[in-house]
């Protein structure tokens, strides 16, 4: 690896570090809002609808601009556009954190989306910039990848320490700071890129891309929080039927604002599509276990994101440790073998009991956050390889949607499977709260006699176990599948990506 850094020169991994920095807080964005919610919804007290747009109106921003955003840094130029979305960011994440109304905080939260979605896909096409080296730009996509499983544990535990020392608004007032770092030395360390010939900007493809995106979104986001109904489902039909004219008018334009020949070329699409299925399974995973940890095993919010720490130092160990494994063995197998090692941490998960203590699902959570980082290390090289440098910012832009629309699958699919098993394993003289789900059976438990509330808390927490390995068991024969059609489709002369790298 050193001599991989020596090759690529100092300037060029220094830019690299200015560019995890966005990358660090976006993941940290993810996760750290739900333990502030207690907090500002006392002070703010928003209705349950404004609840739902402050944790909401963020994701959907940002999944519903990320194509947009793409193609413009395509042409105004990424490291312009990075820029411009680290000033936004910093100015929402002070809106937000000083928000005196829930409309004020719901603005907020969708500047921040517009930023975040400036900032993903340049950061991963500038890396395709400086980068041009396969071996050097594979442990730059490492490393890179890193910073998003690094945030997603420093999410939870800053949130945590930021809360029992000061007030709400902290959480979004450290993105501040790294925000005026990355304005101050991006300009000194990163390179301009952009399309030298771009074309027209067709502003029908950019309102087109936005109204397909959006009610997708906001369907796998309902579905996922109250089941299957008319408005979801209408929702993901309009989205879809908008997609499919964004997609007849790219293929009319003269300059299109996504180039659909990238989507032909199979390493390009078959990364994508394996990528999103390996975010779907963990985003499903990593909605449930909290819960198991904290409603099942009795954890404080803070000492759970702790167990889950271990996960995160798996990931980045992962990432790192694909870089010199490619060396010597075939880029689709590895693929695979990161999938299907996350397979068996889910299977693990399947037939844990309700008495499992947690040493056994941090070690299934331990092979999956190793397996999954490891493969899309590779898809990712695979996806930005591929593309011509001038549509770096548009492939990247695809790459990170399929993420987006797989993190919001894994939560609608897999968490509807277990809180409908859930659901048909409490009793239907339960409370209501009980029978929804298992945080509300341990608040009705506390107003109910001693042995009502134990025998309440172990029924509910039987089938919410009873629920996860479920959703455990179609985990595990998801990725299983995922790995076995990344490694027949991958199986072919390749890219510039597969240069075995030479220490």
């Amino acid at each position: 690896m050193g001599g991989d850094v020596d090759r690529a020169g100092t300037r060029d991994w220094a830019a690299l570090g200015v560019l995890v920095l966005p990358v660090l807080l976006i993941s940290v964005d993810m996760t750290v809002l739900g333990f502030a919610l207690p907090y500002l919804s006392e002070d703010l007290a928003p209705t349950g609808a404004e609840q739902l747009w402050i944790v909401d109106i963020y994701s959907f921003v940002l999944a519903g601009l990320l194509v947009l955003m793409g193609s413009v840094g395509d042409r105004i130029g990424r490291r312009r556009l990075l820029l411009s979305g680290a000033a936004l960011f910093g100015a929402a994440s002070v809106l937000a954190a000083f928000a005196v109304t829930p409309t004020m905080l719901i603005a907020a939260r969708a500047l921040l989306g517009v930023g975040g979605a400036t900032l993903m896909p340049s950061t991963l096409s500038l890396i395709r910039t400086i980068f041009t080296d396969p071996a050097q730009r594979r442990l730059a996509i490492a490393v890179w990848g890193s910073g998003f499983s690094g945030g997603m544990a420093l999410g939870p535990v800053a949130g945590g320490w930021l809360l029992e020392h000061f007030w709400w608004g902290s959480v979004f007032l450290v993105n501040v700071p790294v925000m005026v770092v990355l304005l101050a030395v991006g300009p000194l360390l990163l390179p301009e890129a952009k399309d030298p010939a771009p074309g027209r900007f067709d502003l029908s493809s950019a309102v087109l891309s936005l109204a397909a995106a959006l009610p997708v979104v906001y369907g796998i986001k309902d579905l996922a929080k109250h089941g299957l109904g008319p408005a979801p489902l209408v929702a993901i039909a309009l989205g879809l039927a908008v997609g499919a004219v964004f997609v007849h008018r790219q293929r009319t334009l003269t300059d299109p604002m996504i180039d659909l020949q990238l989507l032909a070329k199979r390493e390009f699409s078959v990364s994508i599509g394996t990528n999103m299925l390996g975010v779907f399974a963990m985003t499903g995973l990593l909605l449930l276990v909290p819960q198991y940890l904290q409603l099942v095993l009795g954890m404080p919010p803070l000492t759970a994101a702790l167990w889950m720490l271990p996960m995160t130092v798996a990931g980045v160990a992962g990432s790192l440790l694909v870089t010199r494994l490619a060396r010597h063995v075939p880029v689709p197998q590895l693929i695979g073998a990161g999938l299907v090692l996350a397979a068996v941490g889910f299977a693990a998960v399947a037939v844990l009991g309700a008495g499992a203590g947690p040493w056994l699902i941090v070690s299934a959570l331990v092979l999956v956050g190793f397996g999954v980082p490891l493969s899309e290390v590779l898809t990712n090289d695979l996806i930005v390889s591929t593309a011509p440098p001038e549509r770096a910012g548009s492939a990247a832009a695809i790459s990170e949607t399929g993420f987006e629309l797989g993190g919001a699958l894994g939560t609608a699919v897999l968490g509807s499977v277990a809180m409908s098993i859930y659901h048909s394993g409490v009793p239907a003289d339960a409370p209501h709260a009980a029978r929804e789900t298992l945080g509300g059976a341990v608040a009705a438990a506390r107003h109910l006699p001693q042995g009502q509330a134990e025998a309440l808390l172990d029924t509910a927490r039987e089938a919410f176990v009873t629920g996860m390995r479920i959703s455990a068991v179609a985990g595990t024969v998801l990725l299983v599948l995922t790995a076995a059609q990344a490694v027949v489709l991958l199986r072919r002369p390749r890219t510039d990506a597969a240069v075995p790298v030479r220490a």
